[in-house]
């Protein structure tokens, strides 16, 4: 995955401007592809000079503020990489690491710090996702599009889900351990 195929997905959706595009990412694909206001106009610039997308002036608007959309050879492009397959990321988590070695060091080593940052953490992505999913998704039918994006948000609440189980379960063996 790249940021690129991230943003050419986004302007599918809805071409806008660098800010608009930044400040929907940061509601939408930048729950699991982060990128900052920064990255996303440099790899914008990317697309332009690929012959990806193409930006215009925004009429009417002040300063340089330009819109962008895909082009044809952005959507071939978006639908290659649709259709690659590749391998599932590898779990990389510190906090792993800080249990492994929590259990060398011993008791009162400092992981349930961690642990309980995660946990409020993981608790409030929670319940953002789940808002989402009653303002977006709840009590109607839904489009093959819509299902798609819902699938995409079941695996955040499922995720998050998980984080916070795995912590609370690491919280209470801590706990425990220290009694």
């Amino acid at each position: 995955m790249s940021l690129a195929h991230a943003l050419l997905t986004s302007l599918l959706e809805k071409p806008c401007s660098g800010l608009d595009l930044a400040r929907r990412f940061q509601r939408s694909i930048g729950f699991f592809w982060p990128a900052s206001h920064q990255l996303i106009y440099k790899e914008l610039g990317k697309l332009e000079s690929l012959g990806w997308v193409v930006s215009v002036a925004e009429e009417g608007a002040r300063g340089r503020k330009r819109v962008y959309q895909v082009l044809p050879t952005g959507r071939t492009e978006l639908l290659r990489w649709v259709a690659d397959t590749e391998e599932p990321t590898p779990l990389r988590d510190a906090l792993m690491v800080r249990l492994r070695a929590e259990a060398v060091l011993g008791a009162n080593s400092g992981a349930v710090n961690d642990l309980n940052y995660r946990l409020a953490t993981h608790k409030q992505k929670l319940a953002l996702y789940q808002e989402i999913e009653q303002r977006d998704f709840a009590g109607r039918e839904l489009s093959r599009a819509e299902q798609l994006q819902y699938l995409v948000l079941q695996s955040g609440l499922v995720a998050e889900a998980s984080q916070i189980e795995l912590c609370e379960k690491g919280l209470a063996l801590l706990n425990k351990l220290d009694s």
